[in-house]
């Protein structure tokens, strides 16, 4: 006996009243074959999601279970159902051990953004941004989770009652509404370009993990088409300093007191070595090689980078969380040449205020790991003080990073082979050309000039006398192919 059927109906939404005219529930009203089915809802939003989809396996020629009155696909009976709150949690969890802290923080941010896109109560008790700070900052993050305030918890549990089941995602236009969120800044506006993908990935991943759990027959992800947003890598020309400036804004933190003196050399490795900011934070004194003899070269060897992502994401609860270096493998090491100017610079540090607590290099007035709000604090002053009014105002060394890209763009500009410089900055050629590719000066000049020799009056005619005649034999020898 056949037990589907393809005779689908689907009615509008019945609103159910007690008898004083309160809306105590909704009912989503459907035929298959002509026997009636009906389903209750709290919610106007649940009953809406959950109508949506049986209209959408009709429309798709789906086959409708005469057991259930659901599409066979469905499987209601075996498969689990979760919220959507619940799920996110549990992929959470999924990737905390493996993730890096800065991993953990940026998953937790995305599913931050999209949780709202699946709450079927908008009449929110709670503000938004206490509601967005919770899931950030405790829903969404495995170590603290348990141990959230009372409030905190209660808000939580209000989300969890609140959230979609994760199964109504095999909804297009639910699925759509997730993916827009997760992809747009709380004012509305779509995150930049490169956020842009990272956050589809981790959407993505999440929906292939939904699909693992047999929460989703497939990842909805796949059928949602989007048009990728521009986006560039490239260094802003602008942005770079050449090297009067940079001793000029070097100058200027060293008088920077109390923390200019000890800030110096670090900032000066971000120049003259190319270090990442979280690969100098990180440097030992061990790891360098300063030699005595002036206008010797030196070298610094990188083993691990602590990038700074808050103590609530890492497993040691430090503010730095130590990881291998950036695109190595772990304990994976990488040599940068150390020029005569910075290895004075180093060595003078090193003789007056010592290493710090392991061995760093760098530390605070107090000897502590380097706070990267001091760094910033100092930086901007420092800018203040070395730059004109309007480069203050330019992109000029906007950021300490902008120190780094001065340092490659130099060792490019000076002839350095790209593989080379490649290899001392911890990137790929490809990745290296493609970000530096509006900072390689010298090249556009030269162009020019042959340019202009060329539209110089009477080129043709200084081109034409240069060239000496052919020898007579050469006139009178037919042409040949050779």
């Amino acid at each position: 006996m056949n037990r589907t059927t393809y005779k689908v109906r689907i009615y509008k939404t019945e609103k159910r009243k007690n008898a004083k005219g309160v809306i105590t529930s909704y009912r989503v009203l459907w035929q298959t074959d002509g026997k009636p089915w009906k389903k209750a809802f709290q919610k106007d939003a649940q009953a809406d999601a959950y109508r949506s989809a049986l209209v959408t396996a009709a429309r798709n020629g789906e086959a409708f279970s005469l057991a259930t009155g659901e599409p066979v696909s469905w499987a209601r009976t075996d498969k689990p159902e979760m919220s959507w709150y619940g799920f996110a949690c549990k992929f959470v969890d999924m990737k905390w051990t493996d993730a890096s802290a800065k991993h953990r923080a940026g998953i937790a941010y995305v599913l931050t953004l999209a949780t709202p896109a699946m709450l079927t109560d908008t009449t929110c008790p709670y503000d938004a941004k206490e509601v967005r700070t919770a899931l950030r900052r405790w829903g969404f993050n495995t170590k603290d989770r348990k141990n959230c305030p009372p409030r905190t918890r209660d808000l939580l549990r209000w989300v969890e009652r609140n959230s979609r089941p994760v199964s109504t995602l095999a909804v297009p236009a639910i699925a759509r509404a997730l993916l827009n969120a997760a992809t747009s800044r709380l004012n509305g506006k779509r995150v930049a370009a490169s956020s842009n993908r990272r956050h589809r990935v981790v959407m993505s991943n999440a929906m292939a993990y939904a699909v693992e759990l047999k929460l989703l027959e497939k990842n909805p992800m796949t059928d949602l088409k989007w048009k990728p947003s521009k986006t560039t890598l490239q260094v802003d020309r602008r942005s770079v300093v050449n090297p009067d400036q940079a001793r000029a804004l070097l100058d200027a933190i060293e008088k920077r007191k109390p923390s200019g003196p000890l800030l110096m050399p670090y900032f000066a490795t971000l120049y003259f070595a190319g270090l990442r900011p979280e690969e100098a934070v990180n440097l030992r004194e061990k790891d360098l090689t300063l030699p005595d003899a002036a206008d010797t070269w030196g070298e610094i060897y990188l083993t691990a980078a602590t990038p700074d992502v808050g103590r609530e994401w890492t497993d040691s609860g430090e503010q730095r969380d130590e990881r291998s270096l950036k695109h190595r493998a772990e304990g994976e090491g990488r040599p940068v040449p150390c020029a005569p100017e910075l290895v004075a610079i180093l060595r003078a540090h090193l003789k007056e205020h010592g290493a710090g607590p392991g061995g760093r290099v760098f530390h605070g007035v107090q000897g502590d790991v380097l706070a990267t709000s001091t760094i910033q604090r100092v930086w901007a002053k420092a800018r203040q003080d070395a730059l004109t009014t309007e480069e203050c105002g330019s992109p000029l060394a906007k950021r300490p990073y902008d120190l780094r890209h001065a340092c490659l763009s130099t060792w490019l500009n000076a002839g350095v082979p790209a593989k080379q410089v490649a290899d001392w900055a911890g990137n790929s050629v490809e990745v290296l050309l493609r970000t530096y590719a509006k900072c390689l000066v010298g090249q556009d000049e030269i162009s020019m000039r042959r340019i202009s020799e060329v539209l110089r009056p009477g080129t043709r005619e200084r081109i034409g006398k240069a060239q000496p005649d052919p020898p007579d034999h050469d006139r009178t020898q037919p042409d040949t192919d050779h």
